[in-house]
């Protein structure tokens, strides 16, 4: 740890630099989970180096995504629990990018904060390794930001960047998708990272009661409940892009269903979603219940438990769901494209 470097005029304003020469002692252990044969880097340099390894690659196209965790991030900070929000930033930035087939290499965040607490930050960082284990990123570098007087003390932001790789002649995209094909569903783990500032109008969480067990939950309590991180799909789905002629993938983020699987789908065709097929926790119940808001409303909103689509021909749709589960994935059929002007029909 550098033991040099300290502006006491600098710390008079609210910046303790030691304090970040900490946090990053605390994450080392955390980043060498994620390290991979590409990383040619070590942690604290201007820059992060990842040697490509494109055996097997005729025509390489990179493919970068960027995201945030939103205000999913005021739940963390009611809770003081800050180990899996990393998750969620991770998770949003790559569960992108497999979208269209691309295998994701390596991750870099961003962390603002009105004060720097070492240990806190250790906690984020360990989230943000965490997705990068389950996804395969190497976690290459990152920010981290004292902002006194921009951020209450007690609060920060979160946000991150991934590059993926995969070869241009299996990208994925709709060009084959047809009338017929099968759309598959992924689960979720809950709200995930978006529409929370619904939900924070909805139960009013800053004065709700966040820790008490709550029957409608299973037991669960809200906070528990709504902070449970975003599913990670990459590695299910590389397995799945192996074996069967994906036609489209859809993330299902903010804007629901209505506004994300259409984004999968070629003008002529639409999905017809069978509402009685998709498993939705008791989570978006509670929602709907609570803040009286109609059902499109929440289709249109959140992912209902369905994180990811996958459109697959229906003769390798059983296959498909076989690979799926075999990787984790309680995987379903929810509907089929047809063709129609409508790029999505729930029924």
């Amino acid at each position: 740890m550098n033991t040099n470097s300290r502006s006491e005029a600098y710390a008079a304003a609210g910046v303790d630099i030691t304090a970040g020469y900490k946090a990053v002692e605390l994450m080392k252990t955390h980043i060498a989970r994620t390290m991979t044969s590409g990383v040619c880097s070590d942690v604290g340099g201007f820059g992060g180096l990842f040697e490509l390894d494109l055996e097997g690659i005729t025509k390489p196209v990179l493919v970068s995504g960027t995201d945030g965790v939103g205000t999913k991030l005021k739940i963390a900070f009611l809770m003081d629990r800050h180990d899996t929000v990393g998750i969620d930033c991770v998770a949003m930035c790559v569960n992108d990018i497999i979208c269209c087939g691309a295998k994701p290499l390596f991750f870099l965040d961003y962390i603002a904060c009105g004060k720097n607490v070492p240990e806190r930050i250790a906690d984020i960082v360990k989230g943000v390794c965490d997705g990068c284990v389950q996804s395969g990123a190497a976690l290459i570098g990152g920010e981290t930001a004292e902002m006194p007087g921009f951020y209450p003390e007690d609060e920060y932001d979160l946000a991150g960047y991934c590059t993926g790789v995969v070869d241009k002649a299996k990208i994925i995209d709709n060009k084959t998708m047809k009338a017929g094909d099968v759309i598959i569903a992924l689960p979720s783990s809950g709200v995930h990272s978006n529409g929370f500032s619904l939900v924070r109008k909805v139960f009013d969480v800053e004065n709700a009661d966040l820790k008490s067990p709550r029957e409608e939950l299973g037991g669960r309590s809200l906070g528990d409940a709504l902070l449970a991180p975003t599913r990670i799909y990459v590695k299910p789905v590389l397995a799945l892009l192996e074996q069967v002629a994906v036609r489209g993938i859809s993330h299902i983020t903010g804007g629901g269903f209505y506004e994300n699987i259409p984004r999968s789908i070629p003008d002529g065709l639409g999905a017809r979603i069978r509402k009685d097929s998709v498993k939705t926790p008791p989570i978006f119940g509670l929602i709907q219940k609570t803040g009286n808001i109609s059902e499109r409303d929440m289709f249109n909103t959140y992912n209902m438990g369905v994180g990811m689509s996958v459109v697959v021909p229906a003769d390798e749709a059983d296959k498909a769901l076989e690979i799926l589960k075999a990787n984790g994935e309680d995987a379903y059929v929810i509907g089929e494209i047809v063709e129609s002007a409508d790029k999505i029909t729930i029924v």
